[in-house]
Protein backbone atom coordinates (compact mmCIF):
# COMPACT_ATOMS: atom_id res chain seq x y z
CA UNK A 1 0.00 0.00 0.00
CA UNK A 2 1.39 3.39 -0.98
CA UNK A 3 1.45 6.01 1.85
CA UNK A 4 -0.38 9.18 0.94
CA UNK A 5 1.95 12.12 0.66
CA UNK A 6 0.95 15.05 2.81
CA UNK A 7 1.71 18.51 1.54
CA UNK A 8 1.37 21.38 4.16
CA UNK A 9 3.01 23.95 1.91
CA UNK A 10 5.72 24.77 4.49
CA UNK A 11 3.28 25.51 7.30
CA UNK A 12 5.60 23.92 9.88
CA UNK A 13 8.48 26.12 8.93
CA UNK A 14 6.30 29.22 8.98
CA UNK A 15 4.93 28.47 12.53
CA UNK A 16 8.43 28.06 14.00
CA UNK A 17 11.09 30.64 13.73
CA UNK A 18 14.78 30.01 13.40
CA UNK A 19 15.38 30.37 17.15
CA UNK A 20 12.59 27.97 17.95
CA UNK A 21 14.06 25.45 15.61
CA UNK A 22 17.36 25.71 17.40
CA UNK A 23 15.68 25.17 20.75
CA UNK A 24 13.80 22.17 19.51
CA UNK A 25 16.93 20.84 17.99
CA UNK A 26 18.57 20.99 21.39
CA UNK A 27 15.69 19.06 22.93
CA UNK A 28 15.49 16.28 20.37
CA UNK A 29 16.32 12.93 21.69
CA UNK A 30 18.33 10.69 19.49
CA UNK A 31 16.82 7.30 18.96
CA UNK A 32 19.26 4.49 18.35
CA UNK A 33 18.50 0.95 17.34
CA UNK A 34 21.06 -1.39 18.80
CA UNK A 35 21.21 -4.85 17.44
CA UNK A 36 21.25 -7.44 20.15
CA UNK A 37 23.77 -10.19 20.32
CA UNK A 38 21.19 -12.90 20.50
CA UNK A 39 20.40 -15.16 17.53
CA UNK A 40 16.71 -14.41 17.63
CA UNK A 41 17.25 -10.89 16.19
CA UNK A 42 16.10 -8.87 19.27
CA UNK A 43 17.17 -5.20 19.33
CA UNK A 44 17.46 -2.53 22.06
CA UNK A 45 16.21 1.01 21.63
CA UNK A 46 18.15 3.88 23.35
CA UNK A 47 15.88 6.92 23.53
CA UNK A 48 18.45 9.11 25.34
CA UNK A 49 17.52 11.53 28.19
CA UNK A 50 13.75 11.75 28.36
CA UNK A 51 13.83 15.00 30.36
CA UNK A 52 16.13 16.67 27.89
CA UNK A 53 19.00 16.97 30.44
CA UNK A 54 22.33 15.32 30.72
CA UNK A 55 22.67 12.86 33.55
CA UNK A 56 25.74 14.66 34.86
CA UNK A 57 24.07 18.10 34.83
CA UNK A 58 23.61 19.27 38.52
CA UNK A 59 20.89 21.54 39.87
CA UNK A 60 21.93 25.19 39.72
CA UNK A 61 20.28 27.80 42.00
CA UNK A 62 19.52 31.37 41.14
CA UNK A 63 22.47 33.58 40.37
CA UNK A 64 23.20 36.81 42.23
CA UNK A 65 21.93 38.83 39.32
CA UNK A 66 18.66 36.89 39.33
CA UNK A 67 18.29 37.34 43.12
CA UNK A 68 18.96 41.07 42.93
CA UNK A 69 15.91 41.47 40.69
CA UNK A 70 13.83 40.79 43.88
CA UNK A 71 15.94 42.85 46.31
CA UNK A 72 13.67 45.84 46.10
CA UNK A 73 10.45 43.92 45.79
CA UNK A 74 7.98 45.30 48.45
CA UNK A 75 6.96 41.82 49.58
CA UNK A 76 10.50 40.70 50.30
CA UNK A 77 11.41 44.02 51.91
CA UNK A 78 8.45 43.70 54.27
CA UNK A 79 9.30 40.04 55.07
CA UNK A 80 12.91 40.93 55.87
CA UNK A 81 11.78 43.68 58.26
CA UNK A 82 9.38 41.29 59.98
CA UNK A 83 12.18 38.76 60.62
CA UNK A 84 14.60 41.49 61.73
CA UNK A 85 12.22 43.08 64.21
CA UNK A 86 10.97 39.68 65.41
CA UNK A 87 14.50 38.49 66.16
CA UNK A 88 15.33 41.49 68.34
CA UNK A 89 11.99 41.38 70.11
CA UNK A 90 12.54 37.71 71.01
CA UNK A 91 16.10 38.42 72.12
CA UNK A 92 14.98 41.38 74.25
CA UNK A 93 12.19 39.26 75.75
CA UNK A 94 14.64 36.56 76.78
CA UNK A 95 16.92 39.19 78.34
CA UNK A 96 14.06 40.71 80.33
CA UNK A 97 12.92 37.25 81.40
CA UNK A 98 16.39 36.31 82.60
CA UNK A 99 16.68 39.52 84.64
CA UNK A 100 13.20 38.93 86.10
CA UNK A 101 14.10 35.39 87.15
CA UNK A 102 17.31 36.58 88.81
CA UNK A 103 15.53 39.39 90.66
CA UNK A 104 12.52 37.35 91.75
CA UNK A 105 14.34 34.16 92.72
CA UNK A 106 14.68 34.06 96.54
CA UNK A 107 18.25 34.49 97.64
CA UNK A 108 19.88 31.67 99.58
CA UNK A 109 19.19 32.75 103.12
CA UNK A 110 22.14 32.82 105.48
CA UNK A 111 21.93 29.98 108.01
CA UNK A 112 20.08 31.12 111.10
CA UNK A 113 22.07 31.39 114.33
CA UNK A 114 21.58 28.62 116.83
CA UNK A 115 18.94 29.15 119.54
CA UNK A 116 20.35 30.78 122.66
CA UNK A 117 20.29 27.53 124.63
CA UNK A 118 22.54 25.88 122.03
CA UNK A 119 24.75 28.89 121.37
CA UNK A 120 26.62 29.47 124.62
CA UNK A 121 27.51 27.55 127.75
CA UNK A 122 25.00 27.20 130.60
CA UNK A 123 25.99 28.11 134.17
CA UNK A 124 24.38 25.99 136.89
CA UNK A 125 23.89 27.29 140.46
CA UNK A 126 23.11 25.01 143.39
CA UNK A 127 20.75 27.39 145.21
CA UNK A 128 17.36 28.92 144.44
CA UNK A 129 18.30 32.53 145.00
CA UNK A 130 20.16 34.79 142.56
CA UNK A 131 22.79 37.21 143.82
CA UNK A 132 24.88 40.00 142.33
CA UNK A 133 27.93 37.72 142.50
CA UNK A 134 26.06 35.18 140.38
CA UNK A 135 25.49 37.79 137.71
CA UNK A 136 29.16 38.82 137.64
CA UNK A 137 30.27 35.21 137.21
CA UNK A 138 27.80 34.70 134.36
CA UNK A 139 29.13 37.81 132.60
CA UNK A 140 32.72 36.61 133.02
CA UNK A 141 32.15 33.17 131.51
CA UNK A 142 29.89 34.54 128.73
CA UNK A 143 27.06 32.15 129.63
CA UNK A 144 23.91 32.27 127.51
CA UNK A 145 21.79 30.67 130.23
CA UNK A 146 21.68 30.24 134.00
CA UNK A 147 20.18 27.19 135.73
CA UNK A 148 18.54 27.28 139.16
CA UNK A 149 16.97 24.29 140.88
CA UNK A 150 13.51 24.73 142.32
CA UNK A 151 12.78 22.69 145.49
CA UNK A 152 10.71 19.66 144.52
CA UNK A 153 7.79 20.51 146.82
CA UNK A 154 7.29 23.87 145.08
CA UNK A 155 6.78 22.50 141.56
CA UNK A 156 2.98 22.60 141.64
CA UNK A 157 2.89 25.75 143.82
CA UNK A 158 4.32 28.24 141.31
CA UNK A 159 1.21 30.43 141.66
CA UNK A 160 1.77 30.95 145.37
CA UNK A 161 2.82 34.58 145.95
CA UNK A 162 6.03 33.66 147.79
CA UNK A 163 7.14 31.25 145.05
CA UNK A 164 6.26 33.74 142.32
CA UNK A 165 8.33 36.39 144.08
CA UNK A 166 11.33 34.06 144.23
CA UNK A 167 11.13 33.32 140.52
CA UNK A 168 10.65 36.98 139.55
CA UNK A 169 13.67 37.93 141.67
CA UNK A 170 15.88 35.47 139.77
CA UNK A 171 14.60 36.65 136.40
CA UNK A 172 15.08 40.33 137.29
CA UNK A 173 18.71 39.77 138.25
CA UNK A 174 19.50 38.84 134.63
CA UNK A 175 17.23 41.23 132.74
CA UNK A 176 20.20 43.49 131.85
CA UNK A 177 22.38 40.58 130.66
CA UNK A 178 22.22 38.26 127.67
CA UNK A 179 21.69 35.24 129.93
CA UNK A 180 18.28 33.53 130.09
CA UNK A 181 16.88 31.84 133.18
CA UNK A 182 16.35 28.06 133.25
CA UNK A 183 14.61 26.24 136.11
CA UNK A 184 15.02 22.61 137.14
CA UNK A 185 11.69 21.26 138.40
CA UNK A 186 10.56 17.89 139.81
CA UNK A 187 7.15 17.04 138.35
CA UNK A 188 6.80 13.31 139.05
CA UNK A 189 5.82 13.41 142.74
CA UNK A 190 4.13 15.70 145.26
CA UNK A 191 4.31 15.98 149.08
CA UNK A 192 1.48 14.93 151.37
CA UNK A 193 0.48 18.59 151.75
CA UNK A 194 -0.22 18.84 148.02
CA UNK A 195 -3.64 20.00 146.87
CA UNK A 196 -3.63 17.13 144.34
CA UNK A 197 -3.39 14.57 147.13
CA UNK A 198 -6.04 16.31 149.23
CA UNK A 199 -8.42 16.33 146.27
CA UNK A 200 -7.78 12.62 145.67
CA UNK A 201 -8.42 11.78 149.30
CA UNK A 202 -11.79 13.54 149.14
CA UNK A 203 -12.88 12.52 145.63
CA UNK A 204 -12.51 9.03 144.13
CA UNK A 205 -12.67 10.46 140.60
CA UNK A 206 -9.45 12.42 141.17
CA UNK A 207 -7.40 9.45 142.34
CA UNK A 208 -6.39 8.70 138.74
CA UNK A 209 -3.68 11.36 139.19
CA UNK A 210 -1.81 8.81 141.33
CA UNK A 211 -0.93 5.13 141.11
CA UNK A 212 -3.64 4.33 143.61
CA UNK A 213 -4.52 0.71 144.45
CA UNK A 214 -7.34 -0.43 146.70
CA UNK A 215 -6.14 -3.68 148.21
CA UNK A 216 -5.97 -5.24 151.67
CA UNK A 217 -2.21 -5.83 151.41
CA UNK A 218 0.85 -4.26 149.74
CA UNK A 219 0.20 -4.50 145.97
CA UNK A 220 3.58 -5.95 144.88
CA UNK A 221 7.33 -6.18 145.53
CA UNK A 222 8.32 -2.72 144.30
CA UNK A 223 10.89 -0.98 146.48
CA UNK A 224 11.42 2.67 147.31
CA UNK A 225 14.64 4.38 146.21
CA UNK A 226 15.09 5.37 149.84
CA UNK A 227 14.15 2.36 151.95
CA UNK A 228 11.61 -0.43 152.13
CA UNK A 229 8.40 -0.87 150.15
CA UNK A 230 7.46 1.64 147.46
CA UNK A 231 3.84 1.64 148.66
CA UNK A 232 2.32 3.93 151.26
CA UNK A 233 -1.05 3.25 152.88
CA UNK A 234 -2.89 6.60 152.80
CA UNK A 235 -6.20 5.10 153.93
CA UNK A 236 -7.13 1.66 155.20
CA UNK A 237 -6.67 -0.75 152.28
CA UNK A 238 -5.69 2.17 149.96
CA UNK A 239 -2.08 2.19 148.74
CA UNK A 240 -0.34 4.92 146.73
CA UNK A 241 3.03 4.53 145.00
CA UNK A 242 5.75 6.35 146.94
CA UNK A 243 9.19 5.67 145.42
CA UNK A 244 11.01 8.78 146.66
CA UNK A 245 10.51 8.60 150.41
CA UNK A 246 7.96 9.00 153.16
CA UNK A 247 5.30 11.60 152.47
CA UNK A 248 6.16 11.86 148.74
CA UNK A 249 3.67 10.35 146.31
CA UNK A 250 4.26 9.46 142.64
CA UNK A 251 2.00 11.00 140.03
CA UNK A 252 0.66 9.15 137.02
CA UNK A 253 2.31 11.34 134.33
CA UNK A 254 0.01 10.15 131.54
CA UNK A 255 -3.18 11.05 133.39
CA UNK A 256 -5.41 13.88 132.16
CA UNK A 257 -5.46 15.61 135.57
CA UNK A 258 -1.67 15.58 135.85
CA UNK A 259 -1.16 16.71 132.26
CA UNK A 260 -3.45 19.66 132.86
CA UNK A 261 -1.72 20.62 136.12
CA UNK A 262 1.80 20.34 134.74
CA UNK A 263 0.83 22.25 131.59
CA UNK A 264 -0.42 25.10 133.81
CA UNK A 265 2.87 25.06 135.70
CA UNK A 266 4.94 25.23 132.49
CA UNK A 267 2.81 28.05 131.06
CA UNK A 268 3.02 30.10 134.24
CA UNK A 269 6.80 29.76 134.45
CA UNK A 270 7.18 31.02 130.88
CA UNK A 271 4.83 33.92 131.66
CA UNK A 272 7.04 34.84 134.66
CA UNK A 273 10.03 35.21 132.32
CA UNK A 274 11.63 31.77 132.62
CA UNK A 275 13.03 30.77 129.22
CA UNK A 276 13.96 27.14 129.77
CA UNK A 277 12.77 24.24 131.91
CA UNK A 278 14.63 21.03 132.72
CA UNK A 279 12.65 18.11 134.12
CA UNK A 280 14.11 15.88 136.81
CA UNK A 281 13.47 12.15 137.30
CA UNK A 282 12.06 11.60 133.78
CA UNK A 283 13.25 7.99 133.76
CA UNK A 284 10.91 7.36 136.72
CA UNK A 285 7.82 8.80 135.02
CA UNK A 286 4.94 6.37 135.62
CA UNK A 287 2.84 6.08 132.45
CA UNK A 288 1.12 2.74 132.99
CA UNK A 289 -0.96 1.39 135.86
CA UNK A 290 0.25 -2.16 135.39
CA UNK A 291 1.69 -3.33 138.73
CA UNK A 292 3.48 -6.55 137.87
CA UNK A 293 6.24 -7.71 140.21
CA UNK A 294 9.84 -6.78 139.47
CA UNK A 295 12.32 -9.50 138.57
CA UNK A 296 15.70 -10.05 140.21
CA UNK A 297 18.68 -8.45 138.45
CA UNK A 298 20.92 -11.39 139.45
CA UNK A 299 23.35 -9.02 141.11
CA UNK A 300 24.96 -10.86 144.02
CA UNK A 301 26.06 -7.61 145.70
CA UNK A 302 22.51 -7.01 146.96
CA UNK A 303 19.79 -8.95 148.74
CA UNK A 304 16.08 -8.85 147.92
CA UNK A 305 15.43 -6.04 150.43
CA UNK A 306 17.75 -3.67 148.55
CA UNK A 307 16.85 -1.56 145.53
CA UNK A 308 19.78 -2.82 143.44
CA UNK A 309 18.58 -6.42 143.67
CA UNK A 310 15.71 -5.79 141.20
CA UNK A 311 15.62 -4.88 137.50
CA UNK A 312 13.02 -2.06 137.88
CA UNK A 313 11.75 -2.58 134.35
CA UNK A 314 8.22 -1.87 135.64
CA UNK A 315 9.02 1.54 137.15
CA UNK A 316 11.65 3.05 134.82
CA UNK A 317 11.83 3.99 131.14
CA UNK A 318 8.22 3.12 130.48
CA UNK A 319 6.95 2.85 126.93
CA UNK A 320 5.57 6.09 125.48
CA UNK A 321 7.88 8.38 127.48
CA UNK A 322 9.01 10.28 124.38
CA UNK A 323 5.45 11.01 123.27
CA UNK A 324 4.39 12.26 126.71
CA UNK A 325 7.41 14.55 126.95
CA UNK A 326 6.71 15.84 123.46
CA UNK A 327 3.23 16.91 124.59
CA UNK A 328 4.80 19.05 127.32
CA UNK A 329 7.38 20.36 124.84
CA UNK A 330 4.53 21.46 122.56
CA UNK A 331 2.91 23.33 125.43
CA UNK A 332 6.06 25.42 125.88
CA UNK A 333 6.72 25.98 122.17
CA UNK A 334 3.14 27.16 121.64
CA UNK A 335 3.74 29.91 124.21
CA UNK A 336 7.27 30.87 123.17
CA UNK A 337 9.20 29.40 120.25
CA UNK A 338 12.37 30.72 121.89
CA UNK A 339 11.86 28.65 125.05
CA UNK A 340 12.98 25.06 125.53
CA UNK A 341 12.18 21.92 127.50
CA UNK A 342 14.86 19.41 128.42
CA UNK A 343 15.99 17.10 131.22
CA UNK A 344 18.22 17.56 134.25
CA UNK A 345 19.43 13.95 134.43
CA UNK A 346 21.24 11.61 132.07
CA UNK A 347 18.64 9.99 129.82
CA UNK A 348 20.76 6.77 129.80
CA UNK A 349 18.56 5.20 127.08
CA UNK A 350 18.01 7.87 124.41
CA UNK A 351 15.85 5.59 122.26
CA UNK A 352 13.12 5.68 124.95
CA UNK A 353 12.97 9.47 124.67
CA UNK A 354 12.02 9.34 121.01
CA UNK A 355 8.44 9.71 119.85
CA UNK A 356 6.61 7.16 117.73
CA UNK A 357 7.71 9.14 114.65
CA UNK A 358 11.38 8.93 115.68
CA UNK A 359 11.86 12.54 116.82
CA UNK A 360 13.41 13.37 120.18
CA UNK A 361 10.67 14.33 122.64
CA UNK A 362 12.83 17.00 124.30
CA UNK A 363 15.38 19.65 123.39
CA UNK A 364 19.11 19.05 124.01
CA UNK A 365 19.08 15.80 126.03
CA UNK A 366 21.75 15.19 128.64
CA UNK A 367 23.38 11.90 127.72
CA UNK A 368 26.49 9.87 128.28
CA UNK A 369 29.22 9.72 130.88
CA UNK A 370 31.81 10.93 128.38
CA UNK A 371 32.67 13.96 130.52
CA UNK A 372 33.67 11.69 133.40
CA UNK A 373 35.87 9.63 131.07
CA UNK A 374 37.38 12.80 129.63
CA UNK A 375 38.38 14.04 133.07
CA UNK A 376 39.78 10.60 134.06
CA UNK A 377 41.15 9.28 130.77
CA UNK A 378 43.41 6.53 132.06
CA UNK A 379 42.62 3.20 130.34
CA UNK A 380 39.75 4.82 128.40
CA UNK A 381 39.19 4.72 124.65
CA UNK A 382 37.87 8.27 124.42
CA UNK A 383 37.57 8.32 120.65
CA UNK A 384 35.35 5.22 120.53
CA UNK A 385 33.32 6.38 123.52
CA UNK A 386 32.60 9.79 121.99
CA UNK A 387 31.74 8.21 118.64
CA UNK A 388 29.26 5.87 120.33
CA UNK A 389 27.65 8.71 122.29
CA UNK A 390 27.09 10.76 119.14
CA UNK A 391 25.72 7.79 117.22
CA UNK A 392 23.36 6.58 119.93
CA UNK A 393 22.00 10.04 120.67
CA UNK A 394 21.52 10.69 116.96
CA UNK A 395 24.03 12.32 114.64
CA UNK A 396 22.07 15.57 114.46
CA UNK A 397 21.12 15.70 118.16
CA UNK A 398 22.48 18.59 120.21
CA UNK A 399 23.48 17.35 123.68
CA UNK A 400 24.09 18.80 127.12
CA UNK A 401 27.64 18.10 128.30
CA UNK A 402 27.36 17.96 132.07
CA UNK A 403 30.70 19.27 133.38
CA UNK A 404 29.51 18.37 136.88
CA UNK A 405 30.21 14.73 135.93
CA UNK A 406 33.93 15.53 135.70
CA UNK A 407 36.16 13.97 138.32
CA UNK A 408 37.56 16.65 140.62
CA UNK A 409 40.46 14.45 141.77
CA UNK A 410 42.30 14.17 138.49
CA UNK A 411 45.38 15.47 136.69
CA UNK A 412 43.24 16.91 133.87
CA UNK A 413 42.83 20.65 134.31
CA UNK A 414 39.24 21.93 134.30
CA UNK A 415 40.07 24.32 131.47
CA UNK A 416 41.24 21.39 129.32
CA UNK A 417 37.93 19.61 129.88
CA UNK A 418 35.79 22.67 129.12
CA UNK A 419 37.85 23.62 126.05
CA UNK A 420 37.52 20.15 124.53
CA UNK A 421 33.76 20.14 125.17
CA UNK A 422 33.27 23.71 123.95
CA UNK A 423 33.17 22.91 120.21
CA UNK A 424 31.44 19.53 120.37
CA UNK A 425 27.85 19.48 119.03
CA UNK A 426 26.23 20.38 122.32
CA UNK A 427 26.06 22.76 125.25
CA UNK A 428 28.46 22.53 128.21
CA UNK A 429 26.59 22.81 131.52
CA UNK A 430 29.12 24.27 133.96
CA UNK A 431 28.55 24.06 137.73
CA UNK A 432 29.48 27.36 139.34
CA UNK A 433 31.26 27.42 142.67
CA UNK A 434 32.57 23.86 142.54
CA UNK A 435 36.18 22.77 142.30
CA UNK A 436 35.64 20.97 139.01
CA UNK A 437 34.73 24.23 137.33
CA UNK A 438 38.10 25.83 137.97
CA UNK A 439 38.74 29.42 137.02
CA UNK A 440 38.49 29.92 133.29
CA UNK A 441 40.35 33.05 132.30
CA UNK A 442 38.57 35.89 130.53
CA UNK A 443 40.66 35.15 127.43
CA UNK A 444 39.54 31.53 127.24
CA UNK A 445 35.92 32.46 127.93
CA UNK A 446 36.01 35.05 125.16
CA UNK A 447 37.59 32.62 122.69
CA UNK A 448 34.95 29.98 123.48
CA UNK A 449 32.18 32.52 122.92
CA UNK A 450 33.61 33.71 119.58
CA UNK A 451 34.28 30.20 118.32
CA UNK A 452 30.77 28.99 119.16
CA UNK A 453 29.29 31.90 117.19
CA UNK A 454 31.17 30.95 114.00
CA UNK A 455 29.29 29.32 111.07
CA UNK A 456 31.72 26.39 111.11
CA UNK A 457 30.62 25.57 114.63
CA UNK A 458 26.91 26.35 114.36
CA UNK A 459 26.36 24.69 110.99
CA UNK A 460 29.59 22.83 110.19
CA UNK A 461 30.30 19.12 110.04
CA UNK A 462 31.71 17.21 112.99
CA UNK A 463 34.39 14.60 112.25
CA UNK A 464 36.68 12.57 114.49
CA UNK A 465 40.32 12.17 113.40
CA UNK A 466 42.43 9.01 113.94
CA UNK A 467 45.37 10.46 115.92
CA UNK A 468 45.91 7.88 118.67
CA UNK A 469 46.77 8.22 121.49
CA UNK A 470 45.37 11.75 121.19
CA UNK A 471 41.69 12.58 120.70
CA UNK A 472 40.88 15.09 117.97
CA UNK A 473 37.93 16.35 115.96
CA UNK A 474 37.22 19.02 113.36
CA UNK A 475 34.35 21.43 112.87
CA UNK A 476 34.25 22.93 109.41
CA UNK A 477 31.92 24.22 106.74
CA UNK A 478 33.35 24.08 103.22
CA UNK A 479 32.41 27.56 102.07
CA UNK A 480 34.44 30.60 101.15
CA UNK A 481 35.34 32.68 104.19
CA UNK A 482 34.44 30.08 106.82
CA UNK A 483 37.51 28.82 108.70
CA UNK A 484 37.47 25.38 110.27
CA UNK A 485 38.48 24.33 113.79
CA UNK A 486 40.70 21.53 114.99
CA UNK A 487 40.43 20.50 118.66
CA UNK A 488 43.04 18.12 120.13
CA UNK A 489 43.24 16.66 123.65
CA UNK A 490 46.15 14.70 125.06
CA UNK A 491 44.86 12.08 127.56
CA UNK A 492 48.37 10.83 128.40
CA UNK A 493 50.89 11.97 131.00
CA UNK A 494 53.59 12.87 128.46
CA UNK A 495 53.75 15.34 125.58
CA UNK A 496 52.60 13.85 122.29
CA UNK A 497 53.16 14.71 118.61
CA UNK A 498 49.78 15.17 116.98
CA UNK A 499 50.52 13.65 113.55
CA UNK A 500 47.20 14.91 112.22
CA UNK A 501 46.64 14.17 108.55
CA UNK A 502 43.47 15.06 106.74
CA UNK A 503 42.84 16.22 103.15
CA UNK A 504 41.18 19.44 104.36
CA UNK A 505 43.99 20.47 106.73
CA UNK A 506 46.56 22.99 105.42
CA UNK A 507 50.29 23.05 106.12
CA UNK A 508 49.89 25.74 108.79
CA UNK A 509 47.20 26.60 111.33
CA UNK A 510 46.57 29.38 113.84
CA UNK A 511 46.24 28.74 117.58
CA UNK A 512 42.87 29.90 118.97
CA UNK A 513 43.15 28.82 122.59
CA UNK A 514 45.12 26.50 124.87
CA UNK A 515 44.21 25.14 128.31
CA UNK A 516 45.84 26.64 131.37
CA UNK A 517 48.13 23.62 131.83
CA UNK A 518 49.59 23.80 128.30
CA UNK A 519 53.37 23.98 128.90
CA UNK A 520 54.95 23.95 125.44
CA UNK A 521 56.59 27.38 125.29
CA UNK A 522 56.41 28.07 121.55
CA UNK A 523 52.62 27.62 121.46
CA UNK A 524 50.41 30.57 122.27
CA UNK A 525 47.13 32.06 121.11
CA UNK A 526 47.26 33.69 117.63
CA UNK A 527 50.58 32.00 116.80
CA UNK A 528 51.01 30.16 113.51
CA UNK A 529 52.12 26.57 113.78
CA UNK A 530 53.07 24.00 111.15
CA UNK A 531 50.59 21.14 111.13
CA UNK A 532 53.36 18.53 111.02
CA UNK A 533 55.06 20.13 114.06
CA UNK A 534 51.96 20.21 116.29
CA UNK A 535 52.70 18.85 119.76
CA UNK A 536 50.24 18.67 122.66
CA UNK A 537 51.32 18.72 126.29
CA UNK A 538 50.13 16.18 128.85
CA UNK A 539 46.42 16.29 129.82
CA UNK A 540 46.00 19.52 127.84
CA UNK A 541 43.74 20.79 125.07
CA UNK A 542 44.47 23.03 122.09
CA UNK A 543 42.08 24.63 119.60
CA UNK A 544 43.38 25.73 116.19
CA UNK A 545 41.72 27.39 113.23
CA UNK A 546 42.49 27.01 109.54
CA UNK A 547 41.18 27.64 106.05
CA UNK A 548 40.03 24.25 104.74
CA UNK A 549 41.86 22.91 101.69
CA UNK A 550 39.39 22.22 98.90
CA UNK A 551 39.68 18.69 97.61
CA UNK A 552 38.67 17.54 94.13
Amino acid sequence: MVQEEVNNDGADEQMLGADDNDKLAGKRDEVKFIKGGDQNGDAKIDIGNVNGKDKEEAFTGMTKEELMKYANDPFWIRLRWIFFVGFWLIWLGMLVGAVFIIVQTPKCAAPEPLPWYKRGILAKFSNFDATTDNVEIVKQIKASGVIYEMPAELTYNVRDPDVEEKIKNIVNHYKDTEAHVILDITPNYVPKTSRLLKDAMDDDAKRSAFVWIEKPEVPNNWLSLVNGSAWAEVKPNNYVLSQFGDGLYDLHMNDTIVKKELSHVLKHLIELGVKGIRLKNTKFFILSKQIEDERPAENTKYDLTQYGFWTHTQTTFQEGLGDVLYEYLSVIKNISADAFLSVADDVIRPEVYRTASGDMGIDVPLYGKFVKSLSSPKDKDLRSELTNVMREAGNHTWLQWNVEDADANTEVDASATVLFLSLLPGTPVVPVGKEVYGNLSDTISKQIEQSRMSPSYMHGDFAMLPVDPLVAYTRQRIKSGNPGFLVVFNPTEINQKANVTHPSLPEKMTVVAISDNYNITNVAAKNKIATEDLEVSAFATIILTYVPVKTE
